[in-house]
């Protein structure tokens, strides 16, 4: 299921069970319906043991249920029942629900023992680790499933070691957030934007608006500061300070407080209260813009600040990573989607810095570990380290800092390892500083980001990121001296349009090693003027197609010329497909690129409270020429390649140009007749009955008239179709000439369009269509469903009048039917066509002019043709079921499977390819034979120059 499918599943099943649920007769229900709705589990009664028996103290009790591939145990109680209250046993025995759970897994037996205790009573959801020496529940109302059914993620996934606490609080801090900033956004009272605004209020309001950003970052690093222990051993010191105010004073307050912690404590007044003199000096320049405006406080906002958001809620084990994106939740939403801000998951994140550093850099400490020589070994990793301490690597689109955040955590994690080797576990230092022990440093990070409160947020999670691994090293070396205030190292983040500064003022090319990121997902169509400007001057007259993405690949591309640098971006997935492969990945290639490890197509979805869904790709590539394995990974598997073209193939490089005309002596494509007759040409059914009920030798001039919508539901439509008839036989059919007059009459009023006023002395007529001609032929669909195996195309026989909504292949057979419909086309199609979201957007300028056909003999051809026809044959079994329905890929009928089947193993026999061959191998071959065609093109060309001269 998809990250937005199983968010609606959790929705609905809210709204199944809120407010009911009895333990004996409603518990079974709830679980089946959360696996199976929710999580998406087939089979669920086949997986989970309902009523598992487990002897007691001699008695035979009950497990409510019992998952045992993933050793589960759920407690379950009615509605009402508290999880905490203690309830009468057998034996007269007091316990809680996790405690009764708890009982009965002692009696089993070793292999079944629970690695998961789940106690519910329908409105709450309590989990225990059974892994922790104390398990303490991790908590989930009925009401929050929609946001946190991943919690629940170790019911049928056995690798899930630990539940996400970072997540958890991240989630619960993106809620503070916004009840904050919605807050403090009444008091700002900030003027919607104007047409016809001027300069000043334009100012104004856009000042207001990131005073209001400023704010929210300022009170969270407070709120963070406090619980992690930055500001001092006192805790809960900024609460302590701004409960002492009124909510009127609250304001006054927060300023002296700001510039406090701004100032040096030897440049502060001699005589300040003690209440601000004890708050420490932060430095980074946090605290030092004096211009952002604080709003008058109301009694709502105090009470919401020290009490939900400090009293309530313990910030210190916030994911830096997530920060950014619970603070770019805030931003107005329609600032996001213009800019075409994307927030990351962590899990998102690494598959972007595992493969481009981070898989190679743990894999050379374990080799490390292996060395026996203790003199050695300490020296190798002292080496590593400094290594580690050196990297530096840049995201030029950085938005909130998460891949920068990220990385840092991930090498100081692994700096870590290489302390707990050098020092020991546990060990103590006196007097030991740690800046002389730990290496790694934010300083070595840099980013490029256009918004200057994204440019705030990305500091302030590599600062907190900072403190908390300072933290860590701490725990593993015991009596280190540093404290993390005042901050102490510059955080590299330049705000700027990275379109239009050159990288290397940020950091020079010859110190770099990485680049990384997510740069703005805007497609072609929605760029605004400035943005196509940019991609202009970029990309010269080739840029029409392309996405804004491409820029930053080809800005990097430049960036990295003569150097090992190796970068790795998230993108749509548009970008290796259909038209804009060619325009960004030839001139690409040519310049020296190649792609290092690829993504294929996959959901891209984010921790923001409005989630980014979208298709994406991650493409890792460099200039450089020191031997790197290349990796292509599709969905949960990988496999090692030669090489990877520009559309994520393992095959060799081929550019599938827009082609006019079939590259293939086969028929060609054109588009259905348009009507513009307002109706009066086309009947529906219940029309064309009654119409011919009234008027009976119209018949032989009612043709059926198929469009995309009547073709994929198998429904009817008709049409009146005069084009051979003369003005004598129109004189017999008074309808019908009512019908054309109308249209007349239609069309002559339609003189400001000009459009259909052009057809008004052809009223009898739609518009014409010179290539159409009177034959059978192919409907192609132009987008269709990526679950499906196979797009539903059409064979339709001579007679049918086709509408504009539908592509056709105007004279196709049956043999031209198979060949469409087979598995080799639908391998090429998925590889080059563009898509539509997921959905495959079928062209035939790029899918069906390009396709290499096969070279069929006589026999081979004849059994196309009769594996087409059995399609056509299955097909009708089932009259009464849409395309939709017969093409699911779960419900689709035996016969048409097979019939597809049989289809497939023809049309592969004509190619010669074999049957075991893989759909990645058969588009390897397809590209061959692609090649081949354009080589002999050109050398006819060069053939017929040469004739002229």
């Amino acid at each position: 299921m998809t990250g937005s499918e199983q968010r609606e599943a959790a929705r609905q099943f809210i709204n199944r069970w809120r407010g009911k649920g009895k333990e004996d007769e409603d518990g079974r229900s709830y679980w089946i319906e959360l696996l199976s709705n929710v999580f998406g589990v087939e089979n669920v009664t086949e997986r989970i043991d309902f009523e598992k028996k487990v002897v007691v103290d001699g008695n035979t009790k009950r497990i409510d249920v019992y998952i045992p591939e993933t050793r589960v145990i759920i407690e379950q109680k009615s509605l009402n029942i508290p999880l905490d209250k203690k309830i009468r046993n057998s034996g007269d025995i007091d316990l809680t629900p996790f405690e009764q759970a708890d009982r009965y897994n002692s009696k089993l037996i070793f292999d079944e023992r629970a690695r998961w205790i789940v106690t519910c009573n329908f409105a709450e959801i309590w989990i225990y680790d059974m892994n922790e020496k104390q398990p303490e529940p991790t908590k989930i109302m009925l009401e929050e499933l929609q946001t946190k059914y991943s919690l629940l993620d170790f019911l049928i996934e056995k690798e899930v070691q630990k539940i996400s606490h970072e997540m958890e609080v991240s989630i619960k801090a993106g809620d503070i957030v916004g009840l904050l900033y919605n807050a403090f956004l009444e008091q700002y009272k900030i003027p919607e934007e104007k047409k016809n605004e001027t300069e000043v209020e334009k100012e104004k309001r856009e000042h207001k608006l990131k005073s209001l950003n400023a704010l929210c970052v300022r009170l969270v690093f407070c709120l963070y500061a406090e619980d992690a222990g930055i500001f001092g051993e006192k805790r809960n010191m900024f609460h302590d300070y701004l409960a002492r105010y009124e909510a009127r004073d609250c304001r006054r307050a927060l300023i002296e407080l700001f510039k406090v912690l701004d100032t040096e404590e030897e440049d502060r007044e001699d005589y300040l209260e003690e209440e601000l003199a004890q708050f420490p000096y932060v430095n980074g320049g946090l605290f030092a813009d004096e211009s952002v405006e604080i709003p008058q406080f109301t009694e709502e906002i105090r009470e919401l600040l020290l009490t939900k958001a400090s009293e309530e809620f313990n910030w210190k084990d916030i994911s830096p990573t997530i920060f950014g994106a619970v603070f770019e939740s805030t931003l107005n939403p329609e600032t996001r989607r213009h800019g075409g801000m994307h927030y990351t998951s962590v899990e998102n994140i690494h598959k972007v810095i595992d493969p481009l550093f981070m898989d190679e850099l743990e894999g050379e400490f374990e080799t490390i570990q292996t060395y026996k020589t203790l003199n050695v070994k300490r020296k190798k990793l002292m080496d590593f380290q400094e290594k580690l301490a050196h990297l530096k690597f840049l995201d030029p689109a950085c938005g909130s800092g998460n891949f920068l955040t990220e990385t840092y955590l991930s090498l100081r994690r692994l700096e870590n390892k290489v302390l707990r080797v050098l020092y020991g576990e546990g060990q103590g230092v006196l007097g030991v500083a740690a800046s002389d022990i730990i290496k790694v440093s934010i300083q070595q990070f840099y980013g490029i980001e256009i918004n200057d409160f994204a440019v705030t947020v990305a500091k302030t999670a590599l600062w907190i990121a900072e403190s908390q691994m300072l933290d860590e090293t701490k725990n593993i070396i015991y009596g280190l001296d540093g404290d993390f205030l005042p901050l102490k190292t510059y955080v590299n983040i330049t705000e700027g349009n990275a379109l239009r500064i050159d990288w290397n003022d940020v950091i020079s090319a010859d110190e770099l090693n990485y680049i990384m990121g997510n740069p703005p997902f805007v497609g072609n169509s929605r760029l605004g003027d400035s943005q196509r400007a940019e991609r202009s001057k970029l990309f010269d007259d080739r840029s029409g197609e392309l996405d804004y993405v491409c820029c930053w690949y080809k800005l990097a591309s430049e960036y990295i010329t003569n150097t090992d640098i190796r970068c790795a971006f998230v993108s749509t997935n548009s970008i290796c497909q259909g038209q804009q492969v060619t325009p960004l990945w030839k001139p690409l290639f040519e310049s020296g690129v190649h792609i290092d490890f690829a993504y294929r197509t996959f959901i891209w979805d984010s921790e923001a409270s409005l989630i980014a869904h979208v298709y994406c790709v991650i493409i890792g590539f460099s200039k450089s020429k020191k031997f790197k394995e290349k990796i292509i990974f599709d969905g949960s598997t990988s496999h090692i390649v030669e090489h990877i073209n520009g559309y994520l193939m393992a095959a060799e490089d081929v550019f599938i140009i827009k082609n006019n005309k079939p590259v293939f002596d086969v028929p060609r494509v054109i588009k259905g007749f348009q009507p513009t007759d307002n109706g009066y040409l086309i009947l529906d059914q219940d029309e064309k009955e009654q119409f011919l009920k009234e008027e009976p030798l119209a018949e032989k001039w009612i043709r059926p008239f198929i469009t995309a919508r009547e073709f994929l539901h198998r429904k009817q439509r008709w049409c009146i179709w005069l084009v051979d008839a003369s003005p004598a036989e129109i004189n017999k059919l008074p309808k019908i000439k009512e019908r054309v007059y109308a249209c007349r009459e239609w069309r002559e009023r339609q003189k400001i369009t000009g459009d259909a006023y052009k057809l008004r002395n052809t009223p009898a007529l739609m518009r014409q269509n010179r290539r159409f001609r009177e034959e059978s032929f192919v409907v192609m669909p132009r987008v269709s469903g990526e679950r499906r195996r196979y797009i539903p195309f059409g064979y339709v026989e001579k007679g049918s009048i086709p509408g504009d909504s539908i592509m056709l292949a105007i004279g196709a057979n049956y043999y031209h039917f198979g060949v469409i419909c087979s598995n080799v086309h639908m391998a090429w199609t998925r590889v080059v066509c563009g898509r539509l979201k997921g959905d495959y957007r079928y062209s035939s300028d790029i899918v069906y002019n390009n396709f290499p056909w096969p070279s069929p003999n006589a026999e081979q051809k004849d059994r196309i043709e009769k594996t087409a026809k059995g399609i056509i044959e299955a097909r009708e079994l089932y009259k009464d079921c849409s395309y939709d329905e017969l093409y699911d890929p779960v419900l689709m009928p035996l016969e048409l499977r097979k019939a597809h089947i049989a289809n497939d193993r023809a049309v592969m026999a004509a190619y010669g390819f074999s049957l075991k061959m893989s759909e990645e191998d058969c588009v390897a071959e397809l590209m061959k034979l692609y090649q081949k065609i354009l080589i002999a093109e050109k050398m006819k060309k060069v053939n017929k120059k040469s004739k002229k001269k």
